[in-house]
């Protein structure tokens, strides 16, 4: 049986939109409303965050916020990594997406000569580079990060030198290089990607189980693929963004929504299956807004009830 350690992630510097750093603390108003007190039967861990710099000008326009996001990385990564080390399971309910590439890095900081399986539940792939963001967004760079990638090959910006430098010790945080190869994630339910995106999932061939497979499949035929895929990992992260539901489903309380989504139900079914995996070792939830919610606080109330069945079927 695993225990749990809730690690509470506020930053939204690398978000397009303001209000995810209010996110988690909406999930856990939505557990208060329902009188549920997991918030207070499980051990929370804060990660401090750099979003004063939300109230600066943006000094890099092709990597909003990086040095920023660098002590980001480092503080997940060290608290992901000491979760670990400590025999725990770091369940983790973060704000933007940014921030995962430095979960990544804490597993591996933990287990560097076990190989890492990733399955990506978003409508986003998140691969984008200092040298290909038509943003500078930083939440679109995540996977990126972990896989050491700079996608040269699509480049379109010419990011100054101090991004460049960052940039690389955002891909060496925790242990040097990358944390992942390609050939172990997998993506479900991605359908918003850019050309310079859709180009490095075709060179690297990486899976993505689209919804129109989902429904033509069901999702117990999805989740056996993506196991059978990462079958040969020793361990394997589920990252959860919210914004892979369909809007209309569930609510537009999230930085980026995007139509014809998984529905809340097919999120059920893979979180609690996923959570059931041995090989599990970090399930991470992003990109609640309740600043955008266009029904009160229901995204959070949504994403409390799968974060909570999630969590049961972890701790079997």
């Amino acid at each position: 049986m695993k225990e749990l350690q809730l690690i509470i992630n506020s930053s939204e510097i690398t978000a397009g939109t303001r209000g995810s750093s209010l996110g988690p603390d909406a999930v856990i108003a939505a557990a208060r409303k329902k009188e549920n007190y997991f918030f207070r039967d499980h051990a929370v861990m804060r990660i401090e965050n750099e979003n004063q710099m939300l109230d600066t000008e943006v000094k890099y326009p092709f990597a909003k916020r990086i040095e920023g996001l660098v002590q980001v990385f480092d503080r997940v990564s060290n608290a992901v990594k000491l979760t670990l080390e400590n025999g725990k399971f770091p369940y983790v309910l973060a704000s933007d997406h940014g921030s995962a590439g430095g979960t990544m890095a804490g597993i591996k900081a933990a287990y560097p000569n076990k190989r890492l399986g990733v399955i990506w539940i978003d409508a986003h792939g998140d691969l984008h580079t200092p040298y290909t963001t038509p943003t500078g967004n930083m939440h679109g760079m995540p996977l990126a990060t972990a896989l050491g990638e700079d996608n040269l090959e699509c480049k379109s910006n010419d990011p100054h030198g101090d991004i460049v430098d960052y940039w690389n010790r955002l891909k060496n945080t925790g242990v040097e290089g990358p944390k992942l190869s390609a050939e172990d994630l997998v993506f479900i339910g991605v359908r918003d990607t850019e050309k310079q995106e859709d180009a490095i999932m075709e060179r690297l061939n990486i899976t993505n189980h689209k919804v129109e497979s989902i429904r033509s499949e069901g999702t117990q035929a999805i989740i056996k693929k993506c196991l059978d895929k990462l079958s040969d990992c020793d361990m394997i992260y589920v990252s959860f963004d919210v914004d892979s539901m369909d809007p209309e489903l569930s609510s537009y309380g999230t930085g980026t929504p995007v139509a014809n989504g998984i529905t809340p139900n097919e999120a059920y079914d893979f979180l609690t299956a996923f959570g059931e995996e041995e090989k599990l070792v970090c399930m991470e939830f992003v990109e609640v807004n309740p600043c955008l919610d266009n029904k009160q606080n229901r995204m959070a109330e949504i994403t409390f009830e799968l974060f909570e069945e999630a969590a049961n079927s972890i701790k079997k």
